[in-house]
């Protein structure tokens, strides 16, 4: 007849069971990700900053994850240096000429190693191998450039306000122009005058054909006109 005491020893038993299972597929889960049961080789690189990455920090390569960031050791005042574990099967798409580079998880994620492709006729990158870095682009940086852009922005939406301004009070040789009306008046006076004498001048050289005086200098132009006409045709 199965006791108390029995009853306690089976529930023990499963649980240390169970919780040694967890305890193995976790270490399984985190050592596929960190590339503990996989063949990896080692390539380095230097930053002036490393804006946070950390050791354990993921490596992409086309989007891939291919690696993590194994080590990170301040040479001197100027220089960081990076060690890059990759795994193996990698290798034979990695150029001596590719180019290192700090990237991030979206917008506010993790940061992370991105590794460009380099050129075809490049060799292979080899174990040890020093690989050029791009430095980042601080976000400090990008909020200064976007505070000087809004401040610009301002200047010029207030000049444009008292632009608009002096033209609506009448001010200044434009606001004259569009609040005058007598300018506005002058300039179709104007336009008037000058078709009167578009006209005067057509009538005057209309009356000039018909007097005797200019009348040959009128006959010779009509035939160098209509001799023209001919040769063209």
């Amino acid at each position: 007849m199965e006791t108390h005491s029995d009853r306690f020893k089976i529930r023990l038993g499963l649980f240390v069971a169970g919780g040694l299972a967890l305890f193995v597929l976790a270490i399984f889960i985190i050592g596929k990700q960190k590339n503990l049961f996989n063949p990896v080789y080692t390539l380095h690189t230097t930053f002036y900053n490393v804006s946070g990455l950390q050791v354990g920090n993921n490596i992409r390569f086309s989007g891939i994850n291919i690696g993590t960031v194994d080590n990170i050791v301040i040479v001197n005042d100027s220089t960081v240096s990076v060690s890059l574990s990759i795994k193996k099967e990698i290798g034979k798409f990695i150029r001596s000429d590719s180019e290192v580079s700090i990237g991030s998880e979206g917008l506010i994620g993790d940061k992370l190693l991105v590794v460009s492709r380099g050129s075809s006729n490049a060799p292979l990158a080899t174990e040890g191998e020093q690989l050029k870095s791009r430095e980042p682009v601080e976000t400090d940086a990008i909020i200064a450039s976007l505070q000087v852009t809004a401040q610009n922005a301002e200047v010029i939406s207030y000049q444009l306000a008292e632009i608009m301004t002096n033209i609506n009070g009448g001010n200044g040789t434009l606001g004259r122009l569009i609040q005058d009306t007598t300018i506005a008046e002058n300039l179709n006076q104007t336009i008037v005058n000058l078709k009167k004498s578009s006209k005067g001048l057509g009538e005057n050289m209309e009356a000039a054909k018909h007097n005797f005086l200019f009348r040959g200098y009128f006959k010779k132009k009509e035939k160098e006109a209509e001799q023209k006409a001919v040769e063209k045709k």
